[in-house]
């Protein structure tokens, strides 16, 4: 028996539908083709608000001015320290905590989950958050950004209903060969999760470059800012702080407005390079957890 599809004409339905997903692409894609074209755009043709689609002339000066600066080069170490030792710690706290919660026979496993739930509907809010980095000694610096926040009660709930679904005849074979857990869980469970670490990794790296709130609130020295904290003071403030303290000696041949551009471009080149390379793995991840049995 033969099954033969017959393609049916578009419906209006199907025609607005295309239309409204057309409009908003259109209203994401204009943001980032105005800051990539103002970014580049020659600042001896730059006009102040004048809508750019494409530059009038290309240029790499506004980039030349904002890599040349201390400050920005600063808050770029900054946040990739933060965002490298801080995604290593996520994975490595978030994926080891979870496969114990994986072991009920672990004592105290139920008062674990409890206090782990309960976080994910209550929060001590944010002034018993920075008493408590303050009494660490923990205030302007990087530490801070990454030990307060070394995993959440989402992701380890996802982490463990990943491990959940693995095969635990593996697990079995394995104790039974001589192998204690920690070696079972680097020789098996990690191999086998390695969708659900890049997934992750993908989340926790996205989620420390992007840091701005508590980089505010924790550092109050401008020579570790991080990015998005100093792209902050670029864009929103009008005299810029970041701006004066760059070491440039003459400010005005680059005008304000592209070097904020290029900051902006800048900042999300790193992630835009990184995330091809996990979208094999982040595909297969991203599912982690919604399917059991």
């Amino acid at each position: 028996m033969s099954f033969v599809v017959q393609k049916k004409g578009l419906t209006l339905f199907d025609w607005i539908n295309y239309i409204l997903v057309a409009l908003i692409s259109l209203a994401c894609i204009f943001p980032f083709l105005y800051v990539f074209s103002v970014s580049f755009t020659d600042p001896k043709v730059y006009v102040p608000l004048k809508f750019y689609l494409f530059p009038e002339k290309w240029s790499l000066e506004s980039y030349r001015y904002i890599l040349s600066t201390n400050s920005f080069i600063n808050a770029f170490k900054s946040t990739l320290f933060i965002t490298i030792v801080g995604t290593i710690l996520n994975i490595i706290v978030s994926f080891t905590m979870a496969y114990g919660l994986t072991k009920r026979s672990l004592p105290g496993h139920k008062w674990i989950m409890g206090l782990v739930i309960f976080t994910l509907v209550f929060s001590a809010g944010i002034i018993p958050n920075y008493l408590l980095v303050k009494e660490l000694g923990l205030l302007n610096s990087y530490w801070s950004m990454i030990l307060p926040g070394l995993t959440n009660a989402w992701s380890l709930i996802v982490i463990k209903s990943f491990l959940e679904s693995l095969p635990s005849e593996l697990e079995d074979a394995a104790q039974i060969d001589g192998c204690s857990d920690l070696t079972a869980f680097f020789r098996i469970i990690v191999p086998l999760s390695m969708p659900a670490i890049a997934t992750f990794t993908l989340f926790f790296a996205v989620g420390h470059w992007n840091a701005y709130f508590n980089a505010l609130i924790y550092l109050s020295d401008s020579s570790k800012w991080t990015l998005q904290l100093l792209i902050k003071t670029l864009v929103i403030d009008s005299n810029s702080v970041a701006v004066a303290q760059a070491g440039a000696s003459d400010e005005s041949v680059v005008p304000q407005e592209t070097i904020r551009m290029a900051s902006i471009v800048l900042a999300m080149v790193p992630i835009l390079i990184v995330y091809p390379f996990l979208q094999k793995h982040f595909a297969k991840g991203v599912m982690i957890g919604s399917v059991k049995g």
